[in-house]
């Protein structure tokens, strides 16, 4: 998943502590949230295709990416 977005183009913003979630930023939409980081599990598709519309990307985009 991190692969992915980096080469969209987003960025993870720098964590200021602990936590079980990371912060992403797309800077072409100037759109953030939040993904849980759960190790080696898999995200739920719900919570992947949430993470992906929330950033402004188009779903077929992040699949080829």
């Amino acid at each position: 998943m991190a692969a992915k977005l980096r080469r969209l183009g987003c960025v993870e913003i720098e964590r200021r502590g602990g936590g079980s979630h990371r912060r992403w930023a797309n800077p072409a939409t100037k759109a953030a949230t939040v993904l849980p980081d759960r190790g080696p599990k898999d995200l739920k598709t719900g919570t992947l295709r949430a993470v992906i519309r929330q950033l402004g990307i188009d779903w077929t985009a992040f699949e080829r990416a």
